[in-house]
């Protein structure tokens, strides 16, 4: 059977290149490595490595500081191609976003002190702690305090749902150094910080047993200190600097749903065509093949939307513009991806529940994208409200 890969004409011979190199690192990294991964509730070190020495780990980072420079576009292609061959591409999920951020919104100090070490893999950038037990997906109503105290500031909070917090070496940390009750708009008093996860000190973190392989934890901080010229940007205007992450964060997401239902589809037809029940092969029945199509058809659309949101980001798009198309894009992804791990399921019906298919891996992980890390609800109501100009509801 060929490989679904409904983009595969429109790219660049530099495109290419790229995914061909992905795609040799998959070819070791196959199936097999990432079930062992998801047994043991283990970090992927070696892939990530491999990743790091083939330049592919940051490649938000300009050439001026020793990265490619590559755009979201780019960046989706990879996360896309890493589902699409099986495996998890959550690691630089997490690493990209939040690269640009850092090339947009740092200092030149800070730019020069880590992104060549983070181009060329001495330094991981993988974790953003902002999540909160009390604040959820209401992000400004944060508790965690900044307090200045001459060229420091004192952290104390609570987080939780915080990525890889013992595989990166670096980590952005969301904190008020206004609180909410004293700010004109809520969207105020918000700061980001870079803090060396080396040094920190002060900071108990619990792992957490979700549902699929994924290096989770609850964060305790008590009077952390962390030096100012560790904020990233101004003081306060932490909210806007993650607002004008969240779009370059959608698309990627959307890249990686788009993977994980390339993959779907795949294991679907070959299964479809070798399953032979009552004299045929299951796919002839409309049955299956439809659930199929169906898929697929959407699969077209999202994969044209995640492109059109990415084109338009990395072309300069103002935010609105590109925040339509992001949310959409990831919107109709995670939708799409989910419809396939069912598809598929049902496909290989008992079948799909052993563990050797990696059906009910790839079903437990793709079945977050519809929540986070924003529920498919909020962005319904992002586009009802700022697109469609509905009145708020909330």
């Amino acid at each position: 059977m060929g490989r679904i890969e409904p983009g595969r004409r429109s790219l660049t011979d530099e495109q290419k290149l790229m995914l061909g190199s992905v795609d040799s690192l998959m070819e070791k990294y196959d199936e097999a490595y990432w079930g062992k991964l998801d047994r043991d509730g283990a970090y992927p070190d070696e892939f990530v490595d491999a990743m790091e020495r083939q330049g592919l780990a940051a490649v938000p980072v300009s050439k001026e500081y020793g990265g490619p420079g590559l755009g979201v576009l780019d960046a989706s292609l990879i996360l896309e191609e890493i589902n699409a061959r099986g495996g998890n591409c959550q690691p630089f999920h997490g690493q990209y976003y939040l690269l640009f951020a850092l090339s947009k919104f740092a200092s030149k100090d800070m730019k020069e002190k880590y992104l060549p070490k983070i181009a060329a893999g001495e330094l991981r950038l993988q974790s953003l702690a902002l999540t909160e037990p009390e604040s959820g997906s209401e992000s400004t109503r944060i508790r965690t305090s900044a307090e200045r105290e001459g060229d420091s500031y004192v952290v104390k909070g609570h987080k939780v749902f915080i990525s890889r917090v013992e595989n990166s070496d670096l980590m952005v940390l969301v904190a008020r150094t206004t609180p909410y009750e004293k700010v004109e708009k809520k969207t105020e008093g918000i700061s980001l910080f870079l803090v060396p996860l080396d040094k920190v000190e002060r900071v108990e973190f619990h792992r957490l047993e979700m549902m699929f392989n994924s290096q989770t934890y609850e964060l305790f901080i008590d009077e952390l200190k962390v030096p100012a010229s560790s904020m990233i940007g101004e003081e306060g205007k932490g909210f806007r600097y993650l607002l004008s992450v969240l779009n370059p964060e959608r698309i990627l997401l959307s890249a990686e749903c788009i993977g994980d239902t390339r993959w779907f589809v795949e294991k679907s037809v070959e299964y479809a065509k070798q399953r032979v029940v009552f004299g045929r092969p299951i796919g002839s029945n409309q049955g299956v093949q439809f659930p199929i199509a169906e898929v697929y058809a959407k699969l077209l659309a999202a994969d044209r939307v995640r492109r059109a949101a990415a084109e338009l980001f990395d072309s300069g798009g103002d935010d609105r513009s590109v925040g339509e198309y992001a949310n959409a894009s990831k919107y109709l992804a995670s939708e799409c991806s989910w419809q396939a791990a069912n598809v598929a399921m049902d496909v290989y019906g008992g079948s799909g529940l052993a563990v050797a298919n990696h059906i009910e891996r790839k079903f437990r992980e793709t079945r977050l994208y519809r929540v986070a890390p924003i529920s498919n609800n909020l962005v319904l109501s992002y586009i009802g409200e700022h697109v469609l100009g509905l009145p708020r509801s909330f």
